[in-house]
């Protein structure tokens, strides 16, 4: 006889357990490569600080630690409403789950438009990377750090974005009623790259803003 497979599982899986658990352990080795993204940059900033100690301390003062700050909470706040909204769907309460991912996609683009204050300023006052650098200042080597605060917020940034953008796909899901207590694996999955977001930026912000 058989066996029923509800119709949301793929063909190639024998049920909706171990469609699930072949999703978690993709999910882990993908999140596992993305760290790697994140790894480069950050050790091209430990060998650029071991080098020009100085500088980028004095580099670091240049930044709003307060923006900083409240880009922290607002990030570690997004972690917990994305939390509620996976639980939300577990208890088939899919409703409050929408209003929770909103809720998430509302603080990520919070985050966005403070990055964006954020990035004005430098872009301002000549704090660009590499050959765009045109601030005058004591330290000959400071479109280094410049370069890493860059190229470590825009990757951060640039993911961001795109939970947001995962964040409406599973909006629209659960509008259409595909997302449930017995089918939530899109949503959890999205809830643990949203985490990672918010991880790789509390490393960031201490790097970046807190030297010294």
């Amino acid at each position: 006889m058989l066996k029923s497979v509800p119709h949301h599982v793929a063909h190639h899986f024998e049920d909706a357990d171990q469609e699930f658990d072949a999703a978690k352990i993709g999910m882990w080795l993908f999140l596992a490569q993305e760290l790697l993204f994140f790894s480069a940059l950050f050790v091209g900033y430990g060998v650029f600080r071991f080098l020009h100690p100085e500088m980028f301390l004095h580099a670091s003062k240049l930044l709003s630690w307060k923006m900083g700050l409240v880009n922290t909470m607002v990030l570690i706040t997004s972690s917990f409403t994305m939390v509620l909204a996976v639980w939300m769907t577990q208890m088939n309460r899919v409703r409050e789950s929408i209003r929770l991912l909103w809720a998430t996609a509302g603080l990520a683009m919070v985050f966005m438009v403070i990055k964006y204050f954020e990035y004005s300023s430098k872009i301002h006052h000549g704090y660009l990377p590499g050959s765009w650098f045109s601030a005058a200042d004591a330290y000959e080597h400071l479109h280094l750090f410049f370069t890493c605060y860059f190229l470590i917020t825009g990757l951060h940034g640039i993911h961001v974005l795109i939970g947001v953008g995962l964040i409406l796909w599973l909006i629209r899901k659960s509008k259409q009623g595909l997302l449930h207590k017995d089918y939530y694996t899109p949503l959890e999955m999205v809830g643990l790259y949203w985490h990672l977001v918010d991880i790789v930026w509390i490393f960031v912000f201490p790097l970046l803003y807190l030297v010294g």
